[in-house]
């Protein structure tokens, strides 16, 4: 189900260390539907204090899983990243078993990862990323924002399917921004 691509920046992948982040990455699986294919995106850091910083993305059809940690133990990194992505999961599946229920939805799809673009002082684009709009309400996207860590999140609103995009404000609460 799950294939595994590790990278490793100032450190080596040892197979050790490899077969330790897919033994504790596969444990998720449970999670998913029998017939989901889905890459995880694990990048290995250690930095000059020692530290060491584990971040894993999973994109899914439906949603897309990311966490990263640090911590002064690379095996204890791992174990906290994976914990991290088992409570958004629960998290997760409990709101949108929740919305459905209320709203009388059967099947859900939800939007991939959305990154912010970094941008250069001049202004010059130094990064693009296609998105594919997927219909959700507002909350559910202000869900997917904050599990991905982002600031703003752009999404398809299921009951106008007008675009639209959620975003952090300066005092923690959210805005949106419907557009016409």
């Amino acid at each position: 189900m799950l294939k595994f691509n590790i990278r490793g920046e100032n450190v080596e992948v040892t197979e050790s260390i490899r077969d330790y982040v897919i033994k504790r990455i596969c444990k998720l699986e449970k999670f998913f539907e029998d017939n989901v294919e889905a890459n995880a995106h694990v990048n290995l850091k250690v930095y000059p204090n020692k530290t060491f910083k584990v971040e894993v993305t999973i994109p899914l059809p439906y949603l897309t899983l990311r966490a990263e940690e640090t911590s002064s133990d690379m095996y204890g990194s791992i174990d906290l990243v994976t914990d991290k992505l088992e409570r958004q999961i629960r998290k997760y599946k409990t709101k949108v078993n929740r919305k459905s229920r209320e709203k009388g939805y059967k099947n859900m799809d939800f939007v991939p990862d959305v990154e912010d673009e970094p941008v250069s002082d001049d202004l010059k684009i130094v990064r693009t990323k296609q998105i594919s709009l997927k219909p959700m309400d507002p909350e559910e996207a202000v869900l997917q924002m904050d599990m991905l860590g982002h600031d703003f999140f752009v999404f398809e609103d299921a009951e106008t399917n007008g675009t639209s995009v959620v975003y952090r404000r300066k005092d923690g609460r959210y805005g949106l921004i419907e557009i016409n």
